[in-house]
Order: C-alpha cells, then sequence, then structure tokens
C-alpha cells in the first residue's frame, strides 16, 4: 500500500510565524521530505509549528525521528524554534486496524440480481 503525504505551508505576512500543515500519512520511510521544508521555515527567524493533528496515519517512530532530526539541527542563532504537535488518539491506516474475520463455511452467499 503507498503513503502519501501532503504538505502546506502557511507563512504569516510578517513572516514572525510558519505553520506547516501536513495530512496524510506520515511514516519512517517519508518523514524525511519535511526536514528541508522545516530548515527553510527555520532560516526566516520565524517560529514554526508543523501540525500533524491531521494526519490519517501516523507511525509513531515517524514523529520520533521528525523531532530528533529537528534537536539535531539545535538551537543557533537566527533560526527559529519548532514545535511539532501530534494527535491525542491514535492514528493508524484504517486498513490496519480492521480485524481479520474468515467466513463461516455455513453461511450461504447472497444471489446476485440480474
Amino acid at each position: 500500500m503507498k503513503h502519501t503525504m501532503s504538505v502546506l505551508v502557511q507563512v504569516d505576512l510578517d513572516a514572525t510565524h510558519v505553520r506547516v500543515l501536513v495530512t496524510g500519512c506520515l511514516t519512517e520511510a517519508n518523514q524525511h521530505v519535511l526536514h528541508p521544508v522545516i530548515g527553510r521555515a527555520r532560516t526566516l527567524g520565524a517560529a514554526v509549528h508543523v501540525d500533524l493533528d491531521s494526519v490519517r496515519h501516523l507511525q509513531p517512530a515517524a514523529a520520533t525521528q521528525l523531532r530528533a532530526a529537528v534537536d539535531h539541527e539545535g538551537a543557533s542563532p537566527g533560526l527559529g524554534a519548532v514545535r511539532i504537535s501530534v494527535p491525542t488518539g491514535p492514528r493508524t491506516h484504517p486498513l490496519g486496524e480492521l480485524p481479520v474475520r474468515p467466513l463461516p463455511d455455513s453461511a450461504p452467499l447472497p444471489a446476485l440480481a440480474a
């Protein structure tokens, strides 16, 4: 299954606040694409809010790796602070949560109307 992510960057008019809104799926395999987006926003000296509240599927390790990458860049003069917000409830892919239940052998299949 292919996991896609959409990113919307919102910058206020005086460039003091940047919101990076992420939707779709954030996984260990794709979280790295946010690194240059966050880095570019930080060079503005703006406070950066990475908003993961609207993601459909979030691997916890992906959020941990993203935070580690931001922390690795450190607090340098001229770089804005970064806040990452994550959803409060579980966010997993809907198909990943469905239990596997075999159909009963004795259940007749419904007839299809022609």
